[in-house]
C-alpha cells in the first residue's frame, strides 16, 4: 500500500485557514502581539493530532519577543482552540477536526542567528 497524501492536505487545509483568521483579525486576544503566521502544521497520520508552528515578528525591527510575550501567545493559542477548531470544521469537511498544540517555530531565528555568525566571519 502506498502512503496517503490526505494528512498532508489536511495539514495545509488547517494552515490556511488559520493564517486567515490571524490576517482577518479573527482572534481577537490581546495577547497576539506583532505579527503572527503559521510557517506549517504536522498532523498524525490517523488525523487526530495537528501541531501548528507559530511564527512571530516583532513590530520593531530588531527586537526579538521576549519568553513571556511569546508565551502568553501561546496561551492565546490554547485559549482559543475551540473557536480554531470549530472554524476549521466549518472550512474542511472532515469527520473529526484534530485536536491542536502549538509550538513555535525556532528555525527562523536559528537562520538568522546563523547569518550574524557567518557575517562576523567576513
Amino acid at each position: 500500500m502506498g502512503k496517503s497524501h490526505r494528512p498532508q492536505r489536511l495539514a495545509e487545509e488547517i494552515r490556511k485557514v488559520v493564517s486567515e483568521m490571524l490576517i482577518r483579525g479573527d482572534l481577537k486576544d490581546p495577547r497576539f502581539k506583532g505579527m503572527i503566521g503559521i510557517s506549517g502544521v504536522d498532523i498524525s497520520s490517523d488525523g487526530s493530532y495537528a501541531t501548528l508552528y507559530i511564527t512571530t515578528l516583532s513590530y520593531t525591527p530588531g527586537v526579538e519577543m521576549s519568553a513571556e510575550e511569546k508565551q502568553g501567545i501561546l496561551e492565546a493559542f490554547k485559549h482559543s482552540s475551540g473557536y480554531i477548531r470549530s472554524q476549521i470544521d466549518k472550512a474542511v469537511k472532515v469527520r473529526y477536526v484534530p485536536e491542536l498544540s502549538y509550538k513555535f517555530d525556532e528555525s527562523f531565528e536559528y537562520g538568522a542567528k546563523m547569518d550574524k555568525i557567518l557575517d562576523n566571519l567576513k
